[in-house]
């Protein structure tokens, strides 16, 4: 009886969602009421024979979104389908218009936004729509003055930004990294600048993205670090940058000597934040993705479905789950 139903079950279930039959239509072939092919239906679903995939680019992955907020401590998880993707261009276009998409649902409407710079968040800027938000202004939270052609990128994300919400940007005047600490100091200490990081570090929230530990980071092409130097920082542990400084596995910054000459927000600024925004997508940055999460970097991260189950299947030890947001 169990096997007849069975059967029953998978032939409902190719009438309805492969002959397009009605379920009145199912139980005139099957001799069976309408209610028994409902439940049949019903059954199929429940059996794994049937399943259902949204493939649209701006298609969620729902449940993989609980189970990464369930599992990480997250405030909210956004995961977007990888089904039909064919390169990493597409895969980073499609988290680009999530992040978009949430910060546009975003309730209530941040009135200042603290944004770090890169391809990614650039993406995200060309993203949205004019009119995303109404009055909200942006601010840079680490230098993005570049040192060779890719000048311009941190600034125009910004008030790309900004602009679409009818907002204004406050930039930051200073390249992403300095030779000399004693410049660097300098630099900080300057009352224009000082003025910035305060304003970014009042926030109400960030948005971040976060780099490989490879020769194609942006603080490469950009000119602040070599292939050679990154390498390094690989051999010291290094997993990703985040708002410029690289950090281990465990969310730790690698080099104190990089990192005190790197001009921007320190991470503590992210950890202790009531809501920031990780946008992070691809298999290179795996790693730096468990580092972000589980170090309590971000609040809230927009991903792509192979990176959320790579977390998933690669808890780290390290999991945030303290509850202290907001206590710097």
């Amino acid at each position: 009886m169990i096997e007849s139903d069975e059967l029953l079950s998978i032939r409902a279930a190719e009438l309805y969602y492969e002959e397009d039959k009605t379920q009145d239509e199912i139980g005139s072939i099957l001799a069976l009421t309408r209610w028994k092919v409902g439940r049949l239906l019903a059954q199929a679903k429940a059996s794994g024979f049937v399943r259902i995939e949204i493939v649209h680019p701006r298609a969620r992955r729902l449940p993989v979104e609980r189970r990464l907020r369930e599992a990480w401590g997250l405030t909210d998880a956004i995961v977007v389908s990888t089904s039909g993707v064919d390169d990493q261009d597409e895969l980073q276009t499609r988290t680009a218009q999530a992040a978009a998409d949430y910060l546009t649902a975003l309730r209530p409407t941040p009135r200042t936004l603290g944004i770090s710079w890169g391809r990614t968040l650039d993406d995200v800027a060309r993203h949205l729509q004019d009119g995303w938000a109404a009055g909200v202004d942006v601010v840079q939270i680490n230098g993005g003055v570049s040192l060779n052609r890719r000048a311009g990128t941190a600034a125009s994300t910004a008030v790309t930004i900004a602009q679409k919400a009818g907002g204004h940007a406050t930039l930051l005047p200073s390249p992403a990294i300095l030779e000399r600490l004693e410049t660097k100091q300098a630099i900080e200490s300057d009352r224009a600048v000082s003025a910035v990081l305060d304003l970014a570090s009042g926030a109400d929230a960030y948005l971040f993205s976060a780099g490989a530990a490879d020769a194609g980071s942006v603080l490469v092409d950009s000119g602040y670090l070599t292939a050679h130097d990154v390498t390094e920082l690989v051999r010291r542990g290094a997993v990703g940058d985040v708002v410029g400084r690289y950090v281990d596995s465990a969310g730790a910054i690698v080099d104190a000597g990089l990192d005190g000459r790197t001009v921007g927000l320190p991470l503590e600024s992210l950890r202790g934040a009531q809501l920031s925004i990780a946008v992070i997508a691809g298999a290179a940055k795996h790693a730096v993705a468990r580092a972000v999460v589980g170090s309590g970097l971000c609040t809230v991260l927009v991903t792509d479905e192979e990176t959320a189950l790579s977390l998933l299947d690669h808890p780290s030890s390290n999991q945030h789950h303290d509850g202290q947001r907001g206590t710097p």
